[in-house]
């Protein structure tokens, strides 16, 4: 057995945040029942561009691997009725909606806990149910702008920039998902479920970390570095090569030195300006300039074999198709191929989470659901007979048939 199959999990999500974080325990086992509203055409990720067609795309497989799609809705009576009898055999409701809306839909856990103590409500919102901006709709690149990320990302004197991957929502995601199988942990032994009111600010602000800390303790007042630099830690960043980019990264003294004698140059390990880690970065204006003009003499690969063989922290600046093809990722199993009718074999990424030996952990992954693709199965297991299914379905509770 997978660690989670006995977890259940009701999940109201959308597009990229909540989806991410719930695949991660569909992966390990969870059985994610994935309620899509029929009156807007189920999750919005299932249009996104470029890649879709049929009511699907690649943006949505990225997330919805080995979930289960139920179309339904809950705001009119009868949809409700069948949702809390969902909610009768769950462990968890999970959501990522605006701060307010699960108020609005009666997701809540004093709005659930007469249906079952032990459920467990678990809302990633924007900015959360409580404080002055509650309210409103929050993405990932609000997020990064508000949070103070684009303040520190992009080279000095140019404009502020995004990481390049939806980083708020993603670490939201798994934020959710620890939280998520807290609450589930602490319900099944005490026998008393919870509300977990988790936000994409929350997550944000708190990935600060230790430029937050220096700031709030000592005034230290952030910036953008050249070629992304560490803040304090010279050298660590990427350097150009005759060819192109490397990362080199002297995180201990002991790489610098090591560093010093693959270049040619042992002298800077002794030289006062560069002795030590407060040394260089005080003097980092005029190391980091010699390190530059050397490391530009030869190509990555003819830089990478000796970094490699003194252990020195380092790696090329891959690029998608590149780290996709990186021997580690291949034999890490990182990559799920499955089987789709309108997209043909679909490749993705697969999770991080591990739980197991070495190599025996993975098991097959089901491609994202179509919308409503499990709605007769899971009604069904709930006792609901095919004539109450139909009848459903005639007053559009579970959308077109």
């Amino acid at each position: 057995m997978r660690p989670l199959e006995d977890v259940r999990i009701v999940s109201l999500e959308q597009y990229g945040a909540g989806p991410f974080g719930s695949m991660h325990l569909a992966e390990l086992g969870a059985q994610i029942i994935k309620i899509e509203d029929p009156s807007v055409d189920g999750d919005v990720g299932r249009t996104v561009p470029p890649y879709a067609a049929d009511g699907d795309s690649l943006f949505f497989q990225s997330f919805n691997r080995d979930k289960s799609s139920v179309t339904l809705d809950i705001r009119t009576d009868e949809g409700r009725k069948v949702f809390e009898d969902l909610v009768r055999e769950a462990d968890a409701v999970y959501s990522n909606l605006r701060g307010d809306v699960p108020e609005k839909l009666r997701i809540r856990y004093d709005d659930l806990k007469d249906i079952n103590p032990r459920i467990v409500c678990c809302s990633l919102t924007g900015f959360g149910m409580t404080g002055p901006r509650s309210r409103e709709p929050g993405y990932d690149y609000v997020l990064q702008a508000l949070g103070g990320w684009m303040s520190l990302t992009g080279e000095p004197g140019g404009a502020p920039q995004k990481t390049g991957l939806s980083l708020v929502d993603y670490c939201g995601g798994y934020v959710a998902a620890i939280s998520l199988l807290s609450g589930i942990h602490a319900a099944r032994r005490d026998g008393v479920g919870t509300d977990c009111d988790l936000s994409l600010y929350d997550t944000a602000i708190s990935l600060l970390t230790y430029p937050g800390t220096w700031h709030l303790t000592a005034g230290y007042e952030p910036a953008r570095t050249r070629q992304s630099a560490h803040p304090s830690l010279v050298p660590f960043q990427a350097f150009e090569a005759a060819d192109g980019w490397l990362v080199i990264g002297c995180a201990k003294e002991k790489f610098w030195h090591r560093l010093t004698e693959v270049i040619g140059r042992p002298d800077l390990a002794s030289d006062e300006r560069f002795t030590t880690f407060a040394d260089r970065d005080r003097n980092r204006a005029e190391l980091l300039p010699e390190l530059e003009g050397i490391l530009r003499t030869r190509t990555v690969a003819e830089w990478l074999e000796p970094l490699y063989a003194a252990s020195i922290p380092c790696a090329p600046i891959n690029d998608v198709a590149a780290a996709m093809t990186e021997p580690h990722t291949v034999e890490r199993d990182l990559i799920a191929s499955t089987e789709h009718p309108a997209f043909g074999t679909v490749r993705t990424l697969r999770s991080a989470v591990r739980v197991g030996p070495p190599g025996a952990d993975r098991v097959p992954t089901r491609p994202a659901p179509a919308m409503g693709a499990d709605t007769d199965r899971v009604l069904r297991d709930l006792g609901y007979t095919d004539e109450a299914i139909a009848e459903l379905r005639d007053a559009g509770v579970l959308g077109k048939g």
